[in-house]
């Protein structure tokens, strides 16, 4: 088995070479970790990525050095279960700010670690920190199950309500999410956690206004914090941006994803945001820089697709199809891609007329178990590309109904009314999505924009 991935990241970083991408060290390291030795020691057996470059600062750039001193101690004392909570945590610290999902195993393998140590009645962090990694990992039912156990124990502690709360989230659970964050806020919960789960929720519900509100006042919760910790401040920044793109403001977006970049240079998000607002702004060759520089660092399969699809409106249609496979290649190297990629394959299908009935059979199983209204989108895009129009009519109204504004949910809407023969529909959803944000995305909104001529 570790021979398979080991084969299977090096068919991934052969491709990256032929397609011209400086291949990340963080990627072959990942590759090493796969194949790596068993859990014993695995604290040292298991190469980690390597630290990067930073300006000296004030911020907190340290958790590389404590994750060292941790591993010397659980390598020194193998039954330090609070070093092992310690270094889960620090473990996912590195997986935002790197993108590089060998530190989520490395993450789960600390949790479970500590609960081989203490059972779960005498060592509620190690089960806090076991939740929050399965949900990075996208296993938000054994998230939520976890969650569930933790707020039994701690029912009067906010953070478990709050890792509650995301799993459920996740889920679908829209109203049992809702519930956990303002159980959180009851208990005292605030500061950036709790404003960036509350923005999020606005945010699904179509209150933008909200939502920015929210993402501003925990911007300032992170630059108040002592010590600042980079990542936290560089992602709000991101959200700002994000919600600024969502409306239609490249110049505002753009001025937010710099912010973010100041202060967490080659920061990932904010990197691959800026190449998506360069295209937006018909900015060809900035698009294609950041985002060549994005996938060098971190080879998402979204920043691999958006990539090609650049390549592709640039008249590079060999570049275009290398990282198109590439894409494919990255989601399906091994079980833990397919948990963290499987919606972004369907989709990737969906959105280039590719194998229609896969795309369509990886939203449906996801969508056994992961009900959330982006779900339903996946299922309604991929079910209208595989022909299934009854069942993709079912689901787009699923995928609306918090109200979300996003122009991509408005432009799967509108392209499935036009399938279904309701012009009138089509053209309203159509309209309303190019209103929201003109350049959603460089290939679609194209689309979107004939199927409005016609």
């Amino acid at each position: 088995m570790r021979l398979h991935y080991f084969n299977g990241w090096w068919k991934v970083i052969q491709l990256a070479r032929l397609s011209k991408i400086k291949v990340s060290r963080g990627l072959v390291l990942l590759l090493l970790v796969l194949a790596g030795g068993g859990c014993g020691g695995w604290w040292s057996s298991a190469p980690r990525p390597a630290a990067a470059t930073r300006p000296a600062t004030s911020f907190d750039d340290n958790s590389e050095n404590v994750i060292r001193e941790l591993e010397v101690r659980v390598k020194r004392d193998p039954e330090d279960f609070i070093a092992y909570n310690k270094l889960c945590g620090y473990y996912l610290q590195r997986l935002r700010e790197t993108g590089d999902i060998s530190y989520l195993e490395l993450a789960t393998r600390a949790a479970r670690a500590s609960l081989d140590i203490l059972p779960v009645e005498m060592n509620k962090g190690a089960l806090a920190a076991l939740a929050q990694a399965e949900y990075a990992a996208h296993d938000f039912n054994k998230a939520r199950e976890h969650a569930l156990l933790l707020t039994q124990y701690e029912p009067n502690k906010s953070s478990s309500h709050q890792i509650l709360g995301d799993a459920l989230l996740e889920l679908g659970d829209y109203e049992g999410a809702a519930e956990a964050y303002r159980r959180m806020e009851q208990l005292g919960a605030g500061g950036v956690g709790a404003e960036t789960r509350l923005a999020r929720l606005a945010l699904l519900r179509g209150q933008t206004d909200v939502a920015r509100k929210r993402f501003s006042t925990a911007l300032n919760g992170a630059l108040n914090q002592t010590p600042a910790v980079r990542e936290t401040i560089a992602w709000c920044w991101w959200q700002r941006g994000e919600v600024e793109f969502a409306t239609g403001d490249y110049e505002k977006a753009e001025q937010y994803y710099g912010e973010a970049l100041s202060v967490f240079p080659g920061y990932f998000q904010a990197l691959a945001a800026t190449g998506r607002i360069r295209a937006a702004r018909g900015d060809m060759a900035g698009a294609l820089e950041h985002y060549e520089r994005t996938v060098r660092a971190r080879p998402d399969p979204a920043f691999v697709a958006a990539l090609g699809d650049l390549y592709k409106l640039a008249g590079r249609e060999a570049d275009a199809a290398a990282q198109y496979t590439l894409v494919e290649q990255i989601a399906r190297l091994s079980a833990l891609n397919g948990a963290l990629y499987n919606r972004q394959l369907a989709l990737f299908y969906a959105d280039h007329d590719m194998k229609a009935e896969e795309g369509y059979a990886l939203a449906v199983e996801e969508y056994k178990v992961r009900r959330d209204i982006y779900g339903a989108d996946a299922v309604a895009w991929t079910a209208l590309k595989a022909g299934k129009l009854g069942e993709a009519q079912t689901a787009i109204k699923d995928a609306l109904r918090l109200g979300t504004k996003d122009a991509r949910l408005l432009y799967h809407a509108g392209m499935i009314a036009h399938a279904s023969g309701d012009r009138n529909a089509a053209r309203d959803y159509l309209t309303r999505a190019l209103a929201l944000n003109p350049q959603f995305d460089p290939l679609q909104s194209t689309v979107a924009r004939k199927h409005l001529e016609n």
